[in-house]
C-alpha cells in the first residue's frame, strides 16, 4: 500500500469507496468472500491484478484459489468494467432521448475492442474496404466473381490466431 501513497486501512477505504466492513473483511483474510467489484476497486487503486491481492491478503499463492476459468473471466471483466458500469444507463438515456448523437456512444464500445485484443481476436477487413477476394476468409453475399476479384467488404470477419471465427462477408464490385 506504502508504494501508492497510502498509509493505512482507513485511508485505503476512502480512496478506493470502498466499504470500512469490506476493508475488515480484507484484514481478516475474508477476501475470497468478497464482491468482485470490490476487489476490482482495490486492485484499480493499489495498481496490482486481482491475484496479486488475494495472494497479499489471504497468503495463499492464486493457483488453488482461482481456477483458470475464474481468473480469465475476472481479467476479462475488468477489461469491460466502464462498459458494464455505463451502458444501463446509456440505454434508459437512448430510449428517453432518440435524438442523442450516436458518436457518443460508439466511444463506450472502445472496451469491447480491447477485450477483443486482450483475447488475440482479430478483426477480417473493415466495413467498406475494397480487397481481393479469399474464398479462405470471405463470403459472398450474391453474385458470382471473376479471376482475380475485387470485392467490397459488408461485414467484418473475425479470426483467433489461425482459427478463422467468422467469413468476412463480401461483395462484388461492378
Amino acid at each position: 500500500m506504502e508504494q501508492v501513497g497510502i498509509t493505512n486501512f482507513k485511508q485505503l477505504s476512502e480512496q478506493t469507496g470502498v466499504s470500512k466492513k469490506q476493508i475488515l473483511h480484507l484484514r481478516r483474510g475474508k477476501i475470497k468472500q468478497m464482491r468482485v467489484e470490490v476487489l476490482l476497486a482495490l486492485g484499480s487503486t493499489l495498481g496490482v491484478s486481482v491475484n496479486e491481492l488475494i495472494e497479499w491478503f489471504s497468503g495463499e499463492t492464486s493457483s488453488p484459489v482461482l481456477s483458470t476459468r475464474e481468473q480469465f473471466e475476472r481479467e476479462s471483466l475488468y477489461i469491460i468494467e466502464s462498459w458494464l458500469l455505463q451502458w444501463p444507463t446509456v440505454v434508459s438515456a437512448i430510449e428517453q432521448n432518440p435524438e442523442l448523437p450516436a458518436q457518443r456512444v460508439i466511444k463506450l464500445l472502445n472496451p469491447f475492442e480491447k477485450l477483443l485484443k486482450f483475447w488475440r481476436v482479430e478483426r477480417i477487413g473493415q466495413v467498406g474496404e475494397v480487397v481481393t477476394y479469399n474464398p479462405q476468409q470471405h463470403q459472398l453475399l450474391s453474385g458470382n466473381v471473376e479471376p482475380e476479384p475485387t470485392v467490397k467488404v459488408r461485414y467484418v470477419g473475425y479470426r483467433h490466431g489461425n482459427k478463422l471465427l467468422y467469413r468476412a462477408k463480401v461483395e462484388p464490385i461492378d
